[in-house]
């Protein structure tokens, strides 16, 4: 919300129309002569091979899905695979004025793009390039089969073989595949020629793909950026989402201009007319034309057209006009491109919802047919020439498979690997050597002045407590972590919703908007799935991302981001990929069922997430700071109940210093011998209250232990206390059913099974929707509560009159009426 920029009531209340500029459809005109003059012989001929090299792969997929052989060679693939036959013109069209510096990100179905954008940057590379690529892509272990395995010619016929062979390899799954074996068909790439991720879940590659377009502009790195998403896609929120960010005024309002303008964006929808079984034009979606969606995003229409993918070099000549309005700042651009699968959905798909004269007839206009006989009509290829390519194409596509299925040159990982690559486990401070972008030194910025100010610890010498405004706070904790870290990676961004000018929802930010350009810190649409998403696409081009949701339960707005996208892109890789993501998630209150959930459990489940929750200021920078000179996902819980509260554990109050908290270490808040009590978030305060209650009347000493970490967990400090105790009572603000305090307490009872009085007693909120802020004190755990879960189910009080019902039988009750 700028104040640079005024909304006028009198601007905007004006009569007026609004005025669709016209969107071209299939306006390619062919001219061997200007296609001659432009591509030469060679360059159309090549076009041709690698339209070949493309079909013959994937038909080679489909008889060893549907025949179990080919060629003769039998195999038995238990994958998947989605393939593209039909589809060749339109992605190696596309990929022919792509360097490697341009990345594409494409879906389930992109062998076709993978071949077309690596055959594309092999012919454009030096000799020298190629040889440094594969000899250090790891450690040349793929490099060294194809090597053997193939008659190779020259460099670049070395790295094509090196390309079909690691695509293949890693198809079926192997340790010598681009990606170790672990992303498969749906999932395989090989960044260095700029063929990103490749994403099984619809319209995934939207708002990641326009993240990496985010990570070049801001950081001023050469190419464009194109996700190649399905027409089905169309019908997803993400796919929107990243259209609505991808578009944002601001790119050209408010950054500077010297960053170039738009992120050079392209979203382009492969449109094979069908999503599935459903037929998306005339059946599932509404759209007619899917050109037409770009009408409504921004005055340029995104400058969309509807190109004719039959011809690849209609697809060229659209890339090429589109690749330069991108570098120019210009974009984004939406681009139709018309393509049929001629198989099904995957080899299991019979097609019983397409007639067979609708398949019939896109045979007659097979690309492959149709562009090769453009070629000899026109005497740029003979009859001979067709023929030695497709036997050159048979006999390349016959030896890749032998070698991608011999388990002596190409085994599959162990277990050990796939767990090696969870995660990174990386320590760079700054991800680019060049100097931060900012505004201000440090010292000056209005914030850091106000913090030196404050006290660093919640208590005078007397134990009273200094005033609110004089109390360095836990949200001020964050903000040094955050300012630390901005002046040292000049990667780093953060946004989300209101986080400039505004200073975040909840005044973490203010201060930040002084010290940093716009493009470093701005606001983002209400879009949570392409905040995350973006960050995801941003982080893995290389660059940091802060993401922020404003209210836990906005998590379900971003679920695949969240759960699909950030913890698997590392493994899936195979170690080529990091994650430099922290994604702050505020837990609320106060603002009933939709604002007031817990649903830290959620995100420790996931493997690949690393996920915090700092209590105290002292560990909110602490952790922020270990966050974020990391290289892993991480989810980072606040409380909003917390933002506010003063250090009252660390005697010496916060360093102003750079610092951090030893990762996955639980901290012990309160020594005892008689019971530990383990928590998660902001129930340490009511822990701490109902430990003075049980030693005041009760004349127990309860040992509490503040969680901080819930993956990683380091368990040992939480065994040995109640090794020394005996007993032990979890409690978190969460819902009580499906807590990850569950989890903990399975680990407990198995580890000190033998040590313990009686069982781990785990106390949370109700399992009720959350109700009003007047209604709370029905809701959340009490330091009552949690005395009455002790009394109850692990130590009689002698003389206690419990205030809650806390009893096995209650437990047994709310369980049988779900509630």
């Amino acid at each position: 919300m700028p104040r640079s920029q005024v909304v006028d009531p009198i601007e905007v209340r004006k009569s007026d129309v609004i005025k669709i500029k016209d969107i071209p459809v299939n306006q390619y005109k062919p001219d061997i002569k200007k296609e001659l003059k432009k591509y030469g012989k060679e360059g159309l001929k090549n076009i041709y091979y690698d339209m070949l090299m493309v079909r013959e792969f994937e038909m080679m997929l489909n008889s060893i899905k549907t025949e179990g052989s080919y060629n003769g060679i039998a195999y038995n693939h238990r994958g998947p695979a989605h393939l593209s036959a039909g589809q060749e013109s339109a992605s190696v069209g596309q990929s022919y004025h792509l360097t490697a510096d341009d990345f594409i990100f494409g879906s389930h179905r992109s062998h076709g793009e993978i071949l077309s954008k690596s055959f594309s940057a092999v012919r454009q590379m030096d000799d020298k390039d190629l040889t440094g690529i594969m000899e250090n892509f790891f450690g040349g272990d793929c490099l060294r089969v194809v090597e053997k395995g193939y008659k190779n010619g020259d460099t670049k016929d070395l790295a094509e073989n090196f390309v079909l062979y690691g695509a293949l390899a890693e198809i079926f799954a192997r340790a010598t595949g681009f990606n170790k074996g672990l992303g498969g068909s749906m999932h395989t790439f090989f960044s260095p020629f700029g063929s990103m991720p490749n994403n099984a879940i619809v319209g995934g590659s939207a708002d990641i793909s326009m993240g990496a377009a985010l990570y070049k502009r801001v950081n001023r790195k050469p190419g464009i950026v194109i996700g190649n998403i399905g027409d089905a896609s169309l019908g997803c929120g993400p796919v929107w989402e990243a259209l609505s960010m991808g578009s944002m005024d601001q790119y050209t309002t408010l950054w500077d201009k010297s960053l170039g303008g738009n992120p050079p964006w392209m979203l382009n929808i492969f449109n094979n007319f069908y999503g599935m079984g459903g037929q998306t034009s005339g059946e599932t979606m509404g759209y007619g034309l899917a050109a037409r969606v770009g009408a409504g995003v921004n005055p340029d229409n995104m400058h969309t057209e509807r190109v004719d993918g039959f011809n690849p070099l209609a697809v060229a000549d659209a890339m090429e006009r589109k690749k330069k309005l991108l570098l120019e700042g210009k974009g984004p651009v939406f681009m139709e491109t018309i393509t049929y699968r001629l198989s099904g959905h995957s080899p299991s798909d019979a097609s019983s919802y397409r007639s067979k004269e609708e398949i019939d007839s896109f045979r007659e206009n097979d690309s492959l047919e149709g562009y090769g006989k453009y070629l000899l009509e026109n005497g740029v290829i003979s009859e001979s020439d067709q023929e030695a390519m497709k036997t050159k194409v048979v006999e390349k596509i016959t030896n890749t498979m032998s070698l991608a299925i011999n388990d002596e040159v190409s085994p599959h990982v162990n277990g050990a690997f796939i767990e090696s690559v969870m995660f990174s486990n990386g320590n760079e401070p700054k991800l680019d050597d060049r100097e931060p972008e900012v505004l201000t030194p440090k010292e000056e910025n209005p914030q850091v002045k106000s913090n030196a100010r404050k006290n660093r610890f919640a208590f005078d010498e007397n134990g009273k407590p200094y005033s609110a405004a004089r109390t360095f706070t836990l949200r001020d904790g964050l903000f040094e972590a955050m300012l630390h870290r901005f002046y040292e990676d000049p990667t780093m961004v953060a946004y989300g919703e209101e986080n400039r000018d505004w200073g975040g929802a909840f005044a973490v930010y203010r201060g930040l908007t002084e010290a940093l350009p716009y493009h470093r810190l701005f606001n983002s649409p209400i879009s949570e799935a392409a905040i995350v998403g973006s960050a995801v696409g941003y982080a893995m081009s290389g660059g940091r991302a802060v993401a922020e949701l404003m209210y836990c339960d906005f998590m379900g707005r971003a679920g695949d981001e969240i759960f699909n996208q950030m913890p698997k892109w590392q493994s899936m890789s195979g170690g080529v990929l990091k994650m430099p993501l922290v994604l702050r998630v505020s837990v609320g209150n106060k603002y009933g069922a939709q604002h007031s959930q817990d649903w830290t459990a959620l995100t420790a489940h996931i493997p690949g997430l690393k996920v915090m929750f700092p209590t105290t200021p002292y560990d909110a920078k602490g952790m922020l700071n270990l966050a974020l000179r990391g290289t892993d996902p991480v989810i980072f819980f606040e409380s909003q109940k917390l933002y506010g509260i003063g250090e009252q554990f660390e005697k010496e109050g916060v360093p102003e210093g750079y610092y951090e908290i030893p990762e996955g270490e639980p901290a012990i808040r309160r020594e005892g011998k008689d019971i530990t009590i383990l928590t998660i978030g902001s129930t340490i305060y009511t822990a701490m209250d109902a430990a003075e209650k049980l030693k005041a009347e009760h004349g127990l000493e309860a040992e509490v232990i503040d969680m901080r970490f819930m993956n990683p967990l380091n368990y040992e400090k939480i065994i040995e206390s109640v090794k020394k105790t005996g007993k032990i009572l979890l409690a978190s603000d969460a819902s009580e059913r499906g807590s990850f305090l569950h989890t903990a307490a399975s680990h407990i009872s198995r580890q000190a099974f033998d040590y313990l009085d009686a069982p781990p007693v785990v106390v949370g909120a109700m399992n009720w929707i959350t109700p009003p802020a007047e209604m709370e004190d029905y809701f959340f755990p009490s330091a009552d509560w949690l005395i009455d879960a002790v009394h109850e189910q692990i130590l009689p009080l002698p003389g206690y009159t419990a205030k809650s019902n806390q009893t096995n039988g209650e437990v047994l009750r709310r369980n049988k009426e779900g509630v």
